[in-house]
């Protein structure tokens, strides 16, 4: 293996443990629960977990945690799949916690045997009842004293279906009084009469998180088992599994700081429920912070994944700034996103001195990379630019048009505002203008000064298209429920946008420029006609704090 640099106090531990020869190898894992979408705070993990094992020459495994079959569904599995290997990621095994579940079983008669776990009569609220608080101590269960024959017996009777949910449980024998509140006897089986994806009906208990968890780490030899903080106390019971279900060789786990971003929801179970209640479309909705919503909207793996390592890796939760991440999205597409022009509120221009039939100009499609190559833009006696940018009152600085001004249309000619024409309700509706023939791009006055450069579509050839804006779905405030939270504003169409012809060949999920607005991403609405997703704007202040 060639010679590394931790830069994260999880390779710092792997480094040791290569150097010490605890582990000859590294083998990491992707557990995640399948049901709903992952989003971006699973991408850190993703990124972490196979770039970790990827660094060291290792291997990092796919495995779906399906151990509740009732929030699991085949949707969400093949979504899980889709995200891990667009993110540039290739699993080196699809393994599933239900693989496993007699490996389980045989764990749990062995921790019975050993005088470890028991039945229990309990429901879900005493149970709760019994367990004391951070303060006090638990009181244990009147079923704990339980012998082991009895407590088989009642596991196998679990096991064949004789009781009904919530009847019993099995519950691992270790310490009411610990000062962990994990530790108080936690509950190994539930009793869930549900058809598995994959088992179907062959069980009808399921073991929890935190016991197969651990056993599903040693049963594939995971040498790092590395997940988010909020398991840092649920570590004793991992460990604990781990030595008393006789796991060798023994996996260990590791915490890191989970990914919390402003203005973001970064939880499965709120974002299942704006799907749910119809608040946004779906789950790649590209307002929505899935791996899905973020590839729709436009997001490039390349860009996530730049993210994820500037970010790094923290043993403390903090949260980061969204900008940073669309700071990394708008870097990646500035280098490899080709320009178009297109307007999102035109206003015709008639050029009234223009007396060609029209003619082809040429644009780049990548200022910074001649190899890019130009492409024909037509022009003729009428245009539309953006509404905004013309004025009939203008302030001082307003360098766009305006009555008696002139402005540069991109790659074209200077011309200059003669006249306006409205409509019975006084609105703007046309615009006269006159131009300047030997102002053309690359012409002998090209060069004469005039303060504003403005994008533009000929009006014969442009092509029509939706455009829709996107903001954040959390406003700024931070207080209430996210619910209260929501952005009422957080999307806006453009129903009636130009592209110019050269776009009128873009497919499912291009990308562009489109100069002066941003860029923006072909959507999968596009069967009638081009719809483009803004992924980001032009405008990155954020890059004004970093050391870049």
């Amino acid at each position: 293996m060639a010679e590394t640099k931790p830069s994260n106090f999880i390779e710092e531990i792997i480094e040791d443990d290569l150097t010490s020869g605890r582990v000859g190898h590294v083998l990491t894992r992707f557990p995640p629960e399948p049901n709903g979408y992952l989003h971006i705070g699973h991408a850190k993990s993703i990124a972490l977990n196979f770039g970790t094992a990827i660094k060291y020459g290792g291997q990092c495994n796919l495995r779906y945690d399906d151990t509740n079959p009732v929030k699991e569904d085949d949707e969400y599995i093949k979504s899980i799949y889709r995200d891990v290997t667009w993110l540039g990621f290739t699993p080196a095994a699809v393994l599933y916690a239900s693989d496993y579940f007699d490996y389980m079983f045989t764990c749990a008669l062995l921790l019975i045997g050993k005088g470890l776990a028991y039945v229990c009569d309990l429901d879900a609220d005493q149970i709760r009842q019994y367990r004391g608080t951070l303060t006090e101590p638990g009181r244990e269960s009147p079923y704990r004293g339980r012998s082991v024959e009895e407590n088989r017996k009642l596991f196998f009777e679990m096991k064949d279906g004789r009781y009904k949910d919530g009847e019993k449980v099995l519950r691992a024998k270790i310490d009411m009084a610990s000062p962990n509140l994990n530790m108080r006897d936690p509950v190994l089986y539930r009793i869930l009469h549900a058809a598995h994806h994959r088992t179907g009906d062959d069980w009808c208990i399921y073991p929890m998180y935190d016991f197969a968890h651990p056993l599903e780490d040693a049963y594939e030899k995971i040498t790092h088992s590395i997940c988010t903080l909020e398991f840092e106390d649920h570590r004793p019971l991992y460990d604990w599994v781990v030595d008393n279900c006789a796991c060798d060789p023994a996996p260990h786990q590791y915490e890191f700081a989970r990914l919390n971003l402003t203005q973001t929801i970064m939880s499965k179970r709120y974002l299942k429920k704006l799907v749910d209640e119809g608040i946004v479309s779906g789950w790649d909705d590209p307002r929505m912070p899935t791996i899905s919503g973020l590839r729709r909207r436009g997001y490039t793996p390349e860009a996530i994944r730049d993210f994820c390592e500037r970010i790094g890796v923290a043993k403390s939760n903090s949260e980061v700034d969204i900008a940073l991440l669309e700071h990394c999205v708008r870097e990646h597409l500035n280098d490899t996103a080709p320009r178009r022009m297109a307007v999102l509120e035109p206003l015709k221009v008639v050029i009234e001195n223009y007396e060609k039939s029209g003619e082809t100009l040429q644009s780049e499609n990548m200022p910074k990379d001649e190899a890019a190559g130009t492409r024909d833009v037509s022009f003729s006696r009428a245009i539309y630019i953006e509404r905004a940018d013309f004025m009939e009152n203008p302030p001082g600085k307003f360098f766009r048009l305006a009555p008696g001004k002139e402005v540069r249309l991109k790659n074209a000619y200077i011309i200059k505002c003669e006249n306006v024409i409205k409509d019975g309700s006084g609105n703007v509706t046309e615009l006269r203008c006159s131009y300047d023939p030997d102002s053309k791009s690359g012409g002998p006055t090209a060069g004469r000064k005039v303060k504003g450069t403005l994008h533009w579509v000929d009006a014969e050839t442009a092509v029509p298209c939706e455009v829709r804006s996107y903001d954040y779905l959390l406003t700024e405030d931070t207080n209430g429920d996210f619910m209260d939270r929501l952005n009422i504003d957080s999307i806006e169409t453009f129903p009636d946008a130009l592209i110019e012809k050269a776009g009128a060949a873009a497919s499912h999920g291009e990308r562009f420029q489109f100069v002066r607005q941003g860029y923006f991403c072909v959507d999968k609405d596009s069967a009638e006609r081009l719809v483009f997703n803004r992924i980001v704007g032009l405008k990155d202040s954020f890059s004004k704090t970093l050391d870049i």
